[in-house]
């Protein structure tokens, strides 16, 4: 029998998720909560799924197994400590809190609930990270990473309101990079310098630059902006026997050496909310631990974190360790 899932938030991103979990045949959709009742009611009666206002209500349901939280992180301490309390299994969406503080809290209840969670990191799904990742050893010796994503301005009037959002790109974009970072050269981020500008915003960054140190002495840079018509999400990794080179926005990959270029291959676009679910899917059966845990999701908040530091400070600040 399928494993029944509840989505809290089924607007503009959690939808896909709502989409997706048909795409899982381990998985089914039992009931979903939405702020917006009317469009709420309309998805849960097109996927047969039962409707509730409140999240507690779903939380509550006996046909919810899976929780997947897709609202805004100041709300996922609260919603995820009352599904780990109610014994249910949790996906998280990105980030997984505002703070490190938050994301012990969420930890803490986790562990003495037993349950399985995971946090929805889907750029480690992504087919250039994943080909980037896998050509690593041809060039040797790390010793500089770069990671870019570039968006248009959001059409979530939330996101620009920091009581809500808890952050701006920093936070909601830049911990993609952040878990990209630790993913693809497997070390952690020791200390951060970072600074921030608001382009089209009122309230939140939409612009960044940061450079982190990690174990080694490798150097990364991880810069974001939603300020732009251009999409795009390029990663540069240098060793000391060539370069890797990808733009997972568009599928890219390849290898460089002086001034040679061979394109890595790729493969078919991986849908990357469906393969976070199936993972999800998978765990649960194997009754094994994620791919991704709420260390990978804390860790990249910690350096979202010494990055807001950084911009208020003006100088390098440490990264929380976990």
């Amino acid at each position: 029998m399928a494993i029944g899932v509840g989505i809290i938030g089924t607007g503009k991103h959690g939808a896909r998720y709502l989409r997706h979990v048909a795409d899982v045949p381990q998985l089914r959709v039992t009931a979903l909560c939405r702020r917006d009742r009317a469009a709420g009611e309309r998805q849960a009666a097109a996927v047969g799924a039962r409707f509730h206002a409140d999240p507690a209500a779903l939380v509550a349901d006996s046909a919810v197994e899976v929780v997947v939280l897709v609202v805004p992180p100041t709300l996922n301490v609260r919603l995820a400590t009352a599904a780990a309390r109610a014994g249910k299994a949790l996906l998280v969406e990105k980030p997984l809190a505002p703070t490190v503080a938050g994301c012990r809290v969420i930890a803490e209840e986790v562990a003495r609930a037993g349950v399985t969670a995971m946090v929805a990191h889907t750029l480690r799904f992504n087919a250039v990270v994943r080909a980037l990742r896998e050509a690593l050893p041809s060039i040797g010796p790390l010793h500089a990473v770069a990671l870019t994503q570039r968006f248009e301005p959001s059409e979530l009037g939330w996101l620009d309101r920091v009581a809500e959002s808890g952050g701006g790109i920093v936070l909601h974009t830049g911990v993609h990079g952040f878990d990209a970072l630790r993913f693809l050269t497997g070390r952690e981020a020791t200390r951060v310098s970072a600074s921030a500008s608001r382009v089209a915003t009122r309230d939140t960054e939409d612009n960044f630059a940061a450079t982190i140190e990690l174990e080694g002495g490798v150097l990364a840079q991880v810069a974001g902006s939603r300020a732009t018509l251009g999409r795009g999400g390029a990663i540069e990794i240098a060793g000391r026997e060539g370069q890797l080179v990808g733009d997972h926005v568009h599928g890219i990959a390849a290898r460089l050496v002086g001034a040679t270029r061979r394109e890595l291959g790729v493969g078919a676009a991986v849908m990357t909310v469906e393969a976070a679910l199936a993972e999800m899917a998978e765990a649960l059966g194997q009754r094994r631990a994620p791919a991704i845990t709420l260390a990978d999701g804390a860790k990249a908040v910690a350096i979202a974190d010494a990055c807001y530091r950084a911009i208020a400070s003006g100088r390098a600040e440490a990264v929380e360790p976990w």
